[in-house]
């Protein structure tokens, strides 16, 4: 994957194994100029009790490419089999979402769901011991033809190693344009869509604001000076993000560094915004979804469109970035509600917009109820798929409003209108066009513009990589 994403869960979960005591090795594939000959030449020197494999997506969530990893993922377990006899563990928010059914296709031994730190320490001890798997909290495993599964572990208070001395987080950076961190985990919205609840857990759990600093005081050290916030939404609790941006100040860290951070437009205040540009803050990717009050009420959103604008005019008083992202399609959808949402967004006026078309159906997920709850004559005309047979969410499977029509993705981009504030969504004829340098497409995965642009020098969240790329054509 172009540009490279660091694996910062292996970093974190290597920090853990190593203060239990346990001898721990990582190989960086998505670094190594030739894998096969980098696990070939490891597994000849070494002899391992476990191998952890990270599958961090499960798909590119983007539709009409649809582009599904489960079948690399399989590949890379069977090249791994035929290189050792250890045991094969796979985690990942990937894993997380689709547990078992990743276990049985890929053959692997063992999977973790949720968090892994603590799990992956408590796998190894059964393994060493008594193999009383049932104690291993989050495990997946196969014994006699069946699949077994635990309760995956949500601990809190929650703690992480701070070192970040695992993975080689300058060339992910000088390669990728950004270091990620996690502030907390967990997220306790109803959005219907979204599947971060299944992986990370309804309740938020709060690192402490000290510990967050200990942790980029560590990669400051390492050259690395342009963050991203992976939680789902920072400013939720507000509290939390209030107290981390006091101890960024504290720290005088707001004058050594840039964070982005994607959040949700309330809460949003005068008083958060003014704390977060002292501490660093230089962009903000927005889940707006929509500006219809009926699609927002369907996607159980907890703004309106007035919220929006209001997030729009408390960055640019700040000097913040600002993306709104869309999620355009969703049940009851029509093309009154889109005109609506895209003639709101360029009136607030953000820097860019996401127009991004089709919704990614999740399994134990409210929009997973909903299809399947749909009439079956009627199910197909919504669904958007590359494969065949009977439906299947563990395969990329997108939900699109039949009452945008044969070509949805047209009907939108007429009414951007050329627009060059917005990411358009992708037409299927078009699927080239990130390749032939066209960065009005914002699939960040192999995107020639976003990869020429940090080769370059440029560093941020992508949005703001490619939307400063445009400004400079």
């Amino acid at each position: 994957m172009l540009p490279p994403i660091g694996p910062i869960g292996l970093d974190y979960i290597a920090g853990c194994t190593t203060q239990a005591g346990i001898t721990t090795d990582i190989l960086d594939l998505c670094l190594s100029p030739e894998p096969l000959k980098t696990m070939q030449q490891y597994f000849s020197d070494h002899t391992t009790q476990l191998v952890g494999v990270s599958f961090r997506n499960v798909d590119d969530c983007f539709w009409p490419s649809a582009a599904w990893f489960v079948p690399g993922l399989k590949d890379t377990i069977r090249i791994i089999r035929s290189m050792t006899d250890a045991p094969i563990v796979i985690g990942g928010v990937g894993f997380s979402i689709f547990g078992e059914p990743i276990l049985k296709y890929t053959g692997a031994d063992f999977g973790i769901r949720g968090d892994g730190e603590t799990a992956i320490v408590s796998l190894i001890h059964q393994l060493q011991k008594a193999k009383k798997f049932p104690d291993v909290p989050g495990l997946v495993w196969l014994k006699d033809g069946k699949i077994y599964s635990n309760s995956p572990s949500w601990p809190d208070p929650f703690s992480l190693r701070t070192a970040r001395d695992f993975i080689d987080n300058r060339s992910y950076f000088n390669n990728g344009g950004q270091c990620g961190l996690e502030t907390k985990r967990g997220c306790n919205r109803r959005c219907i869509y979204c599947a971060d609840p299944l992986a990370k857990g309804r309740k938020l759990r709060l690192r402490d604001p000290s510990e967050i600093v200990e942790e980029i005081q560590a990669l400051i050290s390492q050259g690395i000076d342009v963050l991203h916030f992976c939680d789902s939404e920072f400013n939720v609790p507000r509290s939390h993000a209030y107290a981390i941006c006091e101890e960024f100040i504290r720290h005088s860290l707001g004058n050594r560094i840039r964070w982005y951070a994607y959040m949700s437009p309330t809460p949003f205040d005068e008083e958060l915004v003014r704390k977060m540009s002292q501490a660093g803050c230089a962009g903000i990717d927005f889940t707006g979804d929509s500006a219809s009050s009926s699609m927002l009420k369907t996607y159980q959103q907890m703004h309106n469109k007035e919220d929006l604008a209001s997030a729009v005019r408390l960055c640019r008083s700040h000097n913040i970035a600002v993306m709104i992202d869309l999620l355009l399609g969703g049940p009851g959808e029509t093309p009154k509600t889109v005109r609506e949402t895209i003639e709101f967004i360029k009136k607030i006026n953000p820097d860019c917009a996401g127009a991004a078309l089709g919704i990614r159906i999740y399994p134990n997920t409210a929009m997973g109820k909903i299809v399947s709850q749909e009439p079956r004559d009627g199910i197909n005309s919504h669904l958007h798929r590359k494969y065949t047979g009977p439906i299947d969410l563990f395969k990329p499977t997108f939900y699109i409003s039949k009452a945008l029509g044969e070509r949805p993705a047209e009907l939108v981009r007429d009414l951007i209108d050329g627009d060059d504030r917005f990411f358009e969504p992708t037409v299927e004829t078009d699927l080239n066009a990130t390749k032939n340098g066209d960065a009005t497409n914002y699939n960040y995965n192999q995107n020639l513009p976003l990869i020429q642009a940090i080769q370059k020098g440029a560093r941020g969240a992508y949005w703001d990589i490619l939307r400063q790329s445009r400004k400079g054509q």
